[in-house]
């Protein structure tokens, strides 16, 4: 008998940290994204960027926008490869309900949050934000700073 090959269940690809400082995170989906063969390799070699994406609903379908994945050359020869195409989401009826609901109606904004792996399957953790005022930002800000402050006191004390 011969042993599989025991993969990490889940490491990240990217992260989308300007979503986590530009809006308040109020609930958060799982999708699955649709690709073609070498933006796969392409995300098996770290080369993609959620900077400035979005999720776009529509005709009952949700869609990744703006998101680059950047094409290694020696795997896309044969194609012409579009590092910024649309990516189609992958989510149950009742969840793409649910966001069109809460960005109609509500006004949410939908986000990419990060790519990673989910055994041998990319996912895609996508949000339903509020965008955040300037004052709150400089509170979170603060707030993280307290808490690193508290952090090395805490350290400090221990030591000595």
């Amino acid at each position: 008998m011969s042993k599989k090959k025991v993969k990490p269940t889940s490491a990240t690809i990217c992260q989308n940290k300007k979503a986590r400082h530009d809006y308040s995170i109020e609930q958060k989906f799982e999708a699955g994204l649709a690709l073609s063969g070498w933006e796969v390799k392409s995300l098996r070699a770290g080369r993609a960027q959620l900077v400035d994406s979005y999720v776009v609903l529509k005709d009952g379908e949700a869609w990744l926008v703006g998101a680059h994945f950047t094409p290694i050359i020696s795997t896309c020869t044969h194609t012409l490869a579009d590092p910024r195409r649309d990516r189609k989401l992958l989510l149950h009826k009742r969840e793409i309900d649910r966001l069109i609901g809460a960005t109609q109606a509500k006004g949410y904004t939908c986000v990419a949050l990060a790519l990673y792996w989910k055994q041998s399957r990319v996912k895609c953790e996508i949000a339903l934000v509020k965008g955040k005022k300037l004052h709150d930002k400089r509170a979170a800000e603060k707030d993280k700073d307290w808490e690193r402050q508290k952090q090395r006191v805490m350290a400090t004390a221990a030591n000595g």
